[in-house]
This record gives C-alpha cells, sequence and structure tokens, in this order.
C-alpha cells in the first residue's frame, strides 16, 4: 500500500516559488532533506512534507507528503503558483525508509536521528519494519493526520525542535502568526508525552480536577503523545479508565 506521494517540482523559478511559501529554507537543499510545512495566512496546519534535490535534474526538488493531503497541497500549489515557470507532477518515484543502515543515495531524516533514513526510487514503497509509532512517542514527534490536524499551530506541535522552521529566513505564507508565537508569547498549549496507567487509546479525552485538559493521540505500551492545556497538565489526570501524568 501506498501511504505517500512524490511529486517533481521544475522550472527556473521553483526553489525561488517554495522559498516564499514553505516554512523552511529551501537552501537547506544543499546538505540533503528539508522538513516543511505549508500554513494558512493565519498560521495553521494545511500539510507538512520533505522536500529533496533531485538527483535527476539539479534543480528540480522532490516533495514527499502523506497521500491523503497530496491532493489538497497540489490544489494549493498550483493556486500560488500564478505565472512563476514552474510545474509540479508526480514522478512515479516511492519512498524507501528504515533505521538500519542507510543504502546508498539514501538522507537522514532531519527531524531525529531516531527517525532514520529516507530514500526514493521506482521501486515499491517500503520500511524496515521499525515500530514508527513507539519511536515517535519516544521522542513527541507528530503525524500528518494524528497530531498534526487543520486547526494545529506548527509551534504548538514543535515544529522548531524537529527543524521544520527557519525564523531567519524571511516571508512565508503564515510567517508573521508563527513569529509571533515564537518571541511574543508563551504556548499556552502543546504536544508532549504521557506516562498511561491503564485503558484509554487515541481520541481519548484527559481531564484534570474534572476540567479539560487535552486528547490522547499515539500511544506505545505506556507512554503516549497527548495535546495538553499546560496549566492544567501538572499532576495526575485522567482518560477514560486511565491515570495519567506528565513526563
Amino acid at each position: 500500500m501506498t501511504t505517500r506521494r512524490i511529486f517533481r517540482i521544475t522550472g527556473r523559478d521553483s526553489r525561488d516559488f517554495l522559498q516564499g511559501l514553505v516554512t523552511n529554507d529551501v537552501g537547506k537543499l544543499a546538505q540533503g532533506l528539508v522538513y516543511a510545512a505549508l500554513l494558512t495566512p493565519q498560521g495553521k496546519y494545511i500539510a507538512d512534507f520533505f522536500l529533496a534535490p533531485d538527483a535527476s535534474d539539479g534543480d528540480a526538488v522532490l516533495l514527499d507528503v502523506t497521500a491523503p493531503l497530496a491532493d489538497d497541497l497540489l490544489k494549493r500549489l498550483r493556486m500560488y503558483k500564478l505565472r512563476a515557470d514552474v510545474d509540479i507532477a508526480e514522478c512515479g518515484l516511492n519512498l524507501q525508509r528504515g533505521t538500519g543502515p542507510a543504502p546508498a543515495g539514501a538522507w537522514p531524516d532531519p527531524r531525529h536521528e531516531a527517525l532514520g533514513w529516507r530514500a526514493y526510487g521506482t521501486a515499491p514503497e517500503s520500511d524496515d519494519g521499525s515500530d514508527w509509532d513507539a519511536i515517535r512517542v519516544a521522542h513527541c514527534i507528530p503525524e500528518s493526520g494524528i497530531e498534526l490536524t487543520p486547526d494545529s499551530y506548527i509551534l504548538e506541535a514543535g515544529f522548531d525542535r524537529l527543524n521544520g522552521v527557519d525564523f531567519r529566513k524571511g516571508c512565508y505564507v503564515g510567517q508573521e502568526v508563527t513569529a509571533r508565537m515564537r518571541h511574543k508569547t508563551e504556548l499556552r498549549k502543546g504536544l508532549a508525552r504521557v506516562r498511561v496507567e491503564g485503558d484509554a487509546g487515541p481520541g481519548a479525552e484527559i481531564t484534570s480536577g474534572g476540567k479539560p485538559a487535552g486528547t490522547l493521540h499515539t500511544r506505545a505500551g505506556d507512554t503516549a503523545i497527548a495535546y495538553l492545556r499546560f496549566d492544567r497538565a501538572e499532576g495526575d489526570m485522567q482518560a477514560g479508565d486511565a491515570t495519567l501524568r506528565r513526563i
């Protein structure tokens, strides 16, 4: 089953086009993969993705996005294209990834070293069987469609910690809101790891002292990622029949 779609972005304006839209610095492609997101003008999440230099064309860029978000992302990118010399099309490549020895042509996942490597080729999509949910929970790494949803802000999801946003690159869509959250406010909500004792699964409402305190997301064993109101995340919390405590 294909879970990712890979697009090739070409044209003389392709990198300048991306630089004015996405949260990270496209110039970092000189070092390998770039993790980034496209936001609304109000700074809310639309999609996260990886950008990669295309080995077959030095000026082209590959874009690797989760399949459920691909069509909407493509539509929005084409909307912004206007008269720029940019073409965006699926390229027939697939994702291979793993946490063991990296094959030739692979790049380290820029979010965290525990996520191993990513590579793109004509072979079917594959991975080495790593327990990706356990890795994500251990390092509080959000996933598209689970912890990353259209009503979320990327700083609440830890994008700065995951090398997904550059605060020195200049303007991009949603930059003003993101910068203000970074420099002028203290985050009151966001993702955090919790210890779970008891039966509670993804989507369970978390309460503290009878008041709403957040939502439980990906769980691996007795730990999980949760979206929390930090002012209510002290001491024991409840989710269903389970007791939670922030780690």
